[in-house]
């Protein structure tokens, strides 16, 4: 039966997200690298451009999908939908805010967007991501879990979660201030264990907002595996360690 949860995420993140005073913990962006324009998403652009990678995160109430292109123009997850387990959903390129094109930065990198489950999904059975971006049309197949703790429409518990999307990167989602996103410093892991750590600046000052952050952790070489690893969270105010989920 189809469901008739259709939304889009700024309206679900709203209603999971509470205001809340960060003082501190904060992190500096990136450096800017050359912009440019803002390309339009293309299947045959770049090896990767037409890969599209899944997780679930937030024991079972979220996802993200991962594409390919510039690092400062991440795709932003529109509508979501629902039949049984197949979850229809379009990504779309924001414009600026004066209403022209956005300017983009010139390299070519994985991104994640970040999207809830509609209620009555299932995530600790199979599901699929028919996932519209552009000119570009895949499907994404999640494997459930059953230790996943939550429910799709629930209210999340601010913890921090991450899923493999490839043999060695994975997609960690955060919770805290949207204008102190955590930045990498170094990232380290052999056998099922391994650790990233943030750049720290106290002095930072951030937004007075508790929002979903999606950060993507490539380890260096093969030496992880990804069968029930533990990523240690070190540094900006992002200390413990997380469970990482195998899509």
């Amino acid at each position: 039966m189809t469901m008739a949860t259709r939304t889009r995420l700024a309206a679900v993140l709203s209603s999971l997200a509470a205001v809340v005073l960060l003082s501190a913990g904060c992190t500096a962006t990136p450096g800017a690298v050359t912009p440019t324009n803002s390309p339009v998403p293309s299947a045959t652009t770049g090896d990767d451009a037409g890969d599209i990678e899944g997780v679930l995160l937030d024991e079972g109430r979220m996802f993200a999908v991962v594409t390919w292109g510039s690092s400062s123009c991440i795709p932003q997850v529109d509508e979501v939908s629902a039949d049984g387990q197949t979850v229809t959903l379009n990504l779309v390129d924001l414009d600026a805010e004066d209403g022209k094109e956005k300017v983009c930065t010139a390299d070519f990198a994985p991104r994640a967007s970040i999207g809830a489950l509609p209620e009555g999904v299932d995530p600790t059975a199979e599901i699929t991501l028919q996932v519209t971006y552009g000119d570009i049309v895949d499907d994404v197949e999640l494997d459930g879990d059953p230790a996943f703790t939550g429910k799709p429409g629930t209210s999340t518990e601010y913890q921090p979660s991450a899923g493999w999307f490839d043999d060695e990167s994975l997609v960690l989602l955060t919770w805290g201030s949207s204008g102190c996103p955590p930045v990498v410093e170094s990232v380290e892991g052999a056998g099922n264990a391994g650790t990233v750590t943030f750049v720290t600046d106290a002095d930072q000052m951030c937004t007075m907002d508790m929002a979903p952050r999606l950060t993507i952790i490539a380890f260096p070489d093969d030496d992880v595996d990804d069968d029930d690893f533990t990523l240690t969270l070190a540094g900006g105010g992002l200390e413990g360690a997380v469970k990482v989920h195998s899509s």
